[in-house]
């Protein structure tokens, strides 16, 4: 959500002219990730719903806060671009590494398991895209967090490569200790029927 109000700032007219894929790409992220948060706010606790409610609107002054100093202090197109571009590197780059804690599962577990391939391709076309509209551009603020996203997402690619067997293998054997443990308790509880059904057949005599 941060992400993409930072770059919604760096496409407005009066910081960085004509980047109007820019704002509209960005305004929609804003939409879904609003969504995606209401949806979170509405089947959470009270007191995780309040601290997201706190980071949130500490987003939004933020925002707002840069905003207004940049508005207000840098009185080129140049200078607003440069304050408000380095930000959004920041965040950007932010964004994309966010998923180096779940490759950092996957080499230690040899499991893929919770490193979606879909979201990886999805990272992968979104940072090639990005980075050739950047290039045609040249616009570097944009090229450095795009340039970094297409190098984790390879990286992700590369990791799923590596350790796809290993998971099939590791998904095939909790799936037969589980088939195990649910024939052992079919044949527990088939002794227990067993046995009071012999119990109450004594009592009957």
């Amino acid at each position: 959500m941060l992400n993409c109000m930072m770059w919604v700032l760096y496409g407005l007219p009066a910081v960085h002219p004509h980047s109007m894929l820019v704002i509209t790409i960005n305004g929609t992220g804003m939409a879904i990730e609003l969504a995606y948060i209401a949806l979170f706010l509405a089947f959470s606790a009270g007191a995780v719903r309040r601290r997201v409610l706190l980071l949130l609107a500490a987003e939004v002054a933020f925002v707002a806060a840069v905003a207004a100093l940049v508005l207000t202090l840098a009185h080129t197109h140049d200078r607003r671009s440069m304050v408000v571009g380095i930000l959004c590197v920041l965040f950007g780059t932010g964004m994309y590494a966010a998923p180096l804690s779940v490759m950092k599962m996957v080499i230690q577990t040899k499991s893929v398991e919770y490193m979606p391939l879909f979201l990886s391709l999805a990272s992968l076309v979104n940072g090639i895209c990005w980075t050739a509209y950047a290039l045609i551009r040249f616009d570097l603020y944009i090229t450095i967090p795009n340039g970094l996203g297409v190098m984790f997402a390879v990286a992700q690619l590369i990791l799923y490569a590596i350790y796809y067997k290993s998971t099939q293998q590791i998904i095939e054997s909790r799936k037969r200790k589980a088939d195990q443990v649910a024939m052992t308790e079919v044949v527990v509880d088939s002794k227990n029927n067993t046995t009071s059904s012999g119990a109450g057949a004594n009592g009957s005599y």
